[in-house]
């Protein structure tokens, strides 16, 4: 058995699973008032979406405040540093039961490849989603045209791109998710903030 660190916080823990959550219902609710399954009805799906938006955005909105009073955002800074090495572990190595290249520290959880694709979801994914969700809300309901450029339609499928990158990203990050020693290790550190350091 390996040194075991604390690496996830209550507030990380919370963050990460109460996002999760609201992302989950955010796909199937919008999903639903697409017409792509009938789990539940328009009205109810559209009123569901809504209210895990804005819950979605005030937990980002505090979990930016967060990061940034705790230094905590230093975690997501992108470095190019070995992320070959990480690339060809992700498409090899790990099929053939190779050592993982990066080692975990409590200053540096990520390794390249995911603070990459943290900071892709903060700053592409999650800002095309508020941004579209918003125009949409509030476009639709002022009933006119609010710009030459382009139409609400086209608002909607910007909107539905960055639903299915994030729906690409939770599936890739469920994934990885069960790639440790065992498949529930590291699902296990994000439920008691420990991991074992091997």
């Amino acid at each position: 058995m390996g040194e075991r660190l604390y690496l996830f916080s209550r507030f990380e823990r919370f963050w990460h699973w109460s996002q999760a959550a609201l992302i989950i219902t955010l796909l199937v609710s919008g999903f639903a008032a697409h017409g792509s399954h009938a789990l539940m009805d328009f009205r109810s799906a559209v009123e569901i979406h809504e209210v895990s938006a804005w819950l979605l955005m005030l937990l980002w909105v505090f979990g930016i405040f967060w990061h940034f009073t705790t230094g905590q955002w230093r975690q997501y800074t992108p470095t190019l540093s070995n992320i070959d090495r990480m690339l060809r572990y992700y498409v090899h190595g790990i099929f053939i039961g190779a050592p993982h290249p990066y080692k975990i520290t409590m200053e540096r959880k990520h390794n390249p490849l995911q603070r990459l694709s943290y900071l892709f979801v903060k700053v592409m994914i999650g800002p095309l989603l508020w941004l579209t969700g918003l125009l949409y809300l509030f476009w639709e309901r002022a009933q006119g045209p609010l710009s030459p450029w382009f139409d609400l339609q086209q608002v909607a499928l910007l909107h539905t791109a960055g639903a299915f990158m994030m729906l690409i990203f939770l599936i890739v990050h469920v994934y990885l998710a069960t790639t440790g020693r065992t498949p529930l290790e590291h699902i296990k550190a994000m439920l008691t903030g420990w991991e074992e350091k091997h």
